[in-house]
């Protein structure tokens, strides 16, 4: 019952996150930063492996503002980056995918020290479930392609990327925590327990 209660607060503390004009600015700037990622930060190896630096404002708003916000904002960043430059048809399991990681890394990051470990749990999972799992599926189910024939190489990308990948957001994470503090933006959890 105590554990059940915990997850509800972080829940419940996350969604109170949208209340706070500073909290939905500093989204939109991070959505803003996002969307230019996407377009000049990218790059396409093949037609089914993307690799890209346009996740890591999620990966902010997520940490800093939960997973009922992070998933919010992943999925209608998702929306509007397709608006934006379409590639391909537009499918909502891919968008459920965003939505999906932004519950993850908010629910492990979010309200907790930024620590290599915990970095790099929240990484594999959603390398393992979102990545490799729901992503080849999609895409399988989209373009007629088996399953286990894509699997392998999108599993062997995902595994090259999830120490390079843990590192960045590390150092992303880091930084950002101590500007946060430095510009005297009030932390999150303080500025939501007064409403």
């Amino acid at each position: 019952m105590k554990k059940q209660n915990e997850i509800r607060e972080v829940f419940v503390s996350s969604l109170r996150e949208l209340l706070v004009t500073k909290n939905v600015v500093l989204c939109g700037l991070m959505a803003a930063l996002a969307i230019a990622l996407s377009m000049v930060a990218s790059i396409e190896a093949g037609p089914y492996i993307k690799i890209g630096f346009s996740g890591i404002p999620n990966r902010i708003v997520e940490c800093l503002f939960g997973p009922v916000t992070g998933c919010l904002f992943g999925g209608a960043l998702d929306i509007l980056k397709y608006m934006l430059k379409p590639t391909g048809p537009f499918f909502f399991g891919f968008t459920f995918n965003v939505m999906l990681a932004g519950m993850i890394y908010g629910s492990i990051l979010y309200k907790k020290p930024v620590t290599v470990k915990r970095i790099a749990a929240a990484e594999f999972l959603v390398k393992l479930l979102v990545n490799c799992i729901l992503n080849t599926l999609w895409i399988s189910m989209l373009y007629g392609k088996g399953f286990f024939v894509l699997l392998p190489l999108r599993a062997v990308k995902n595994l090259i990327m999830l120490p390079i990948d843990s590192l960045i957001l590390y150092f992303s994470l880091t930084y950002v925590k101590k500007l946060v503090k430095r510009i005297g933006f009030e932390e999150p959890r303080k500025m939501a327990g007064r409403l």
